[in-house]
């Protein structure tokens, strides 16, 4: 830079940068558009000349977009592959995920014409989707219409939840077939003494393992074991090998006093939303809290027959009860009711759970805000030390929706839908709305 000049202020380098991503994801846009339209006028209705993706010299016969798209001539896709400046490989991926999105993602491909998502966004739904059958790609689709805000592991459950409801055969052999493949090994010791474990479980084993060898390590700090967490994580797991006698402990419930586990084993809880599809046995999909993922009914029934498991039965949690308490401390019920609305940090684009955030007055409780669910929103450390000791500022619209304004005064709205920037400054909602 010549120091001769004066320097731009912060705000007007980002508002050239917005510039910038705004004019190639148009650009982008155009191109996706141009690209739909050609397709249309080189559909093969035969599968002589189909254009497909090929290993070596073998034909596998697969479309480059997934059932019930188009199939375009071979000869024509060499042209505009050639035109577009990519390798025949990698462009026939570019324009079947295109085609994928256009005819059998229109939530998603009209989201990217209107500039609502981000084609980067569309393509890696558009790799997923491609597999699916047209009712589960169709169900994706419906999910995702201003989905600008999901991540990537967000997507592969929702799609492992399309497979699980539109294709349960299909879902529930692939889960088998899947778990032929647990094993847990050690490798041989090292020159040190040590040895590497590697192993695949079942999610519910992975997860009860996890949290025995986290309280062994937590009582091991407390008992001066002044090594780090990862190597007490180590001597908790060979304690658990040596089967620790120590006395099993009485857990009560906080709000009742009830106790709900006398003995060791696996403590199930389930949040279940009981329908008439439920009872008639035709939702095939559960979920699971600490997974952040959907399962199989089948799965759930397994984890429920373990021996030793803990079966605790709770009401439906309504999420629009609003009764707040006098103390600045946060019952557990409110933490409860404020991971499952918001599901994540709600600051831009974060993932973090809700379940491993702070929970922040939104109004200060020393100004008046009431500790309520109404007043509560989950923020990761790091964004809530941003939230507190620095410029960034946020205004809750709704329980669970949101409007931050960033140090330089950029606006982001972030709900249900994901993180969506906020152009007109007089208005909260999102472009679409």
């Amino acid at each position: 830079m010549d120091l001769g000049t004066r320097p731009r202020s912060t705000a007007a380098l980002l508002s050239g940068l917005r510039a910038e991503v705004e004019g190639r994801q148009a650009s982008l846009v155009r191109e996706w558009a141009t690209i739909v339209e050609w397709a249309g006028d080189h559909i093969i209705t035969g599968p002589e000349g189909v254009a497909t993706i090929t290993e070596g010299y073998l034909d596998t016969g697969v479309p480059i977009a997934g059932a019930g798209a188009p199939l375009v001539s071979e000869f024509a896709l060499m042209e505009l592959v050639a035109v577009l400046g990519r390798t025949p490989d990698g462009g026939k991926a570019y324009v079947g995920r295109v085609i994928e999105c256009a005819w059998r993602l229109p939530n998603v491909y009209e989201a990217v014409v209107a500039g609502r998502l981000a084609p980067w966004r569309a393509e890696r739904i558009a790799d997923l989707t491609r597999g699916l059958g047209a009712e589960a790609a169709g169900f994706v689709d419906r999910q995702l219409w201003n989905a600008s805000g999901v991540g990537w592991a967000q997507l592969e459950r929702l799609v492992a939840e399309a497979v699980l409801r539109y294709d349960p055969e299909r879902a529930e052999a692939d889960r088998q077939k899947a778990a032929d493949h647990r094993h847990f090994d050690l490798s041989d010791v090292d020159e040190h003494g040590l040895v590497h474990l590697d192993g695949l479980m079942d999610a519910a084993d992975g997860h009860d393992l996890d949290l025995a060898v986290a309280r062994r390590a937590e009582v091991l700090g407390r008992l001066g074991d002044e090594s780090s967490l990862d190597v007490r994580r180590s001597k908790a797991a060979a304690e658990l090998a040596r089967q620790d006698l120590a006395l099993d402990l009485l857990v009560p419930d906080p709000d009742t006093g009830e106790v709900v586990a006398t003995v060791p084993g696996r403590k199930v809880v389930l949040n279940v939303h009981v329908t008439d599809t439920t009872l008639a046995g035709r939702n095939p999909v559960g979920r699971w809290d600490e997974g952040r993922c959907p399962v199989s009914t089948a799965q759930i029934r397994e984890w429920l027959r373990a021996r030793h498991t803990t079966v605790i039965v709770r009401p439906v949690i309504d999420l629009a009860d609003h009764v707040p308490v006098t103390a600045y401390e946060i019952p557990d019920r409110h933490k409860t009711r404020v991971a499952l609305r918001d599901h994540t940090c709600r600051f831009p684009h974060c993932t973090r759970p809700a379940t491993r955030c702070d929970i922040d007055h939104h109004q200060p409780h020393d100004q008046g805000g009431p500790t309520c669910p109404c007043n509560l929103v989950p923020l990761c450390r790091r964004h809530h030390r941003a939230k507190t000791h620095s410029a960034w500022r946020y205004d809750t619209i709704t329980p669970g929706s949101y409007v931050w304004t960033s140090p330089n005064g950029y606006r982001f709205r972030v709900d249900h839908r994901g993180t969506h920037p906020v152009h007109d400054t007089g208005d909260p909602s999102p472009p679409d709305e």
